[in-house]
């Protein structure tokens, strides 16, 4: 597969988005106890968006082309789509009404020395950087020691999506909320699927996990799409215990599609005691896991 099934897509993500809300929630009145659909009906959703009935069922259909920022903003405020999934469905209707399927310019493999200069100037929390598919690209020594298990893998660059499904025992350990860790992962999949649909990397990975994890199976097929922007993180650290983080993700506007996370903890708590201690023991070690480039074996 080399691109996403954009019309399936559109159609899937309309379809979840309008089963999930009802009319009660839509402040609509309800005629009759006998509803045959889940949620919102086509009409009802059309007459929340101010369009016809075709209009709303050609694009439920999987056809956005042409649409204008006015319709799918009204359509975006009917189904109650949140930030993420506004963003989700305006990239969507930019894939549709791309007429070629030249790719966009996609993000570096690596990251320029600079950055790395950044990151090492970093000494007193975690920080590192991904790309949009979940790829650990750069990484300061105290994040190196942080992600110790997701390093372990051998196989390079290092994907925490990857990590999640792939190894579920051992995330389950280190990630104290798996199952909210889970969720995320294939949501911000699916957004960054929505941006780059060509990207054959990413197709290469929703591939791999589809087939080889249930789990991501099921979290894939609800469509749900999410940013990863703040937020805290709990971890189980085999050298230090317990870590309650807290994280800021950032693109980078000099590197479109790579992220910088730092995680930090306010001073004072056991969690800032306990990332001295691991800072301490990661000097202690002639040699950590890294995230050293991948060469073209370690991508076969």
């Amino acid at each position: 597969m080399a691109s996403m099934d954009l019309r399936s897509e559109i159609r899937e993500f309309l379809r979840t988005r309008r089963s999930r809300l009802s009319p009660e929630q839509a402040g609509l009145p309800i005629y009759g106890g006998n509803r045959r659909v889940r949620g919102l009906r086509r009409e009802e959703v059309a007459m929340l968006a101010g369009v016809s009935v075709d209009y709303y069922v050609r694009m439920e259909r999987g056809s956005l082309a042409g649409t204008s920022e006015g319709v799918l903003d009204s359509l975006a405020t009917a189904l109650q789509l949140d930030e993420a999934e506004r963003d989700h469905l305006f990239a969507l209707a930019r894939e549709a009404g791309t007429r070629s399927t030249r790719r966009r310019r996609t993000a570096p493999a690596t990251v320029r020395p600079v950055l790395q200069q950044v990151l090492d100037a970093i000494t007193d929390a975690p920080a590192w950087i991904r790309n949009g598919r979940h790829d650990v690209l750069a990484m300061n020594q105290l994040a190196r020691a942080l992600y110790s298990p997701i390093l372990a893998d051998p196989r390079q660059p290092a994907n925490t999506t990857r990590f999640v499904y792939l190894e579920p025992e051992r995330a389950q350990e280190f990630f104290v909320d798996y199952t909210q860790i889970a969720e995320d992962a294939a949501a911000m999949l699916r957004l960054e699927a929505g941006r780059n649909p060509h990207d054959k990397a990413l197709i290469e990975l929703v591939g791999e996990l589809s087939t080889r994890s249930e789990l991501f199976r099921q979290r894939w097929a609800s469509r749900d799409v999410r940013f990863h922007r703040s937020g805290r993180k709990r971890l189980r650290h085999p050298i230090v215990g317990q870590l309650d983080l807290d994280f800021e993700a950032m693109e980078l506007p000099s590197e479109p599609g790579l992220h910088l996370n730092i995680y930090t903890a306010p001073a004072g708590t056991p969690t800032a005691d306990a990332l001295k201690l691991l800072a301490s023991w990661a000097a202690g070690q002639e040699k950590l896991p890294t995230e050293q480039t991948p060469t073209p074996a370690d991508r076969r």
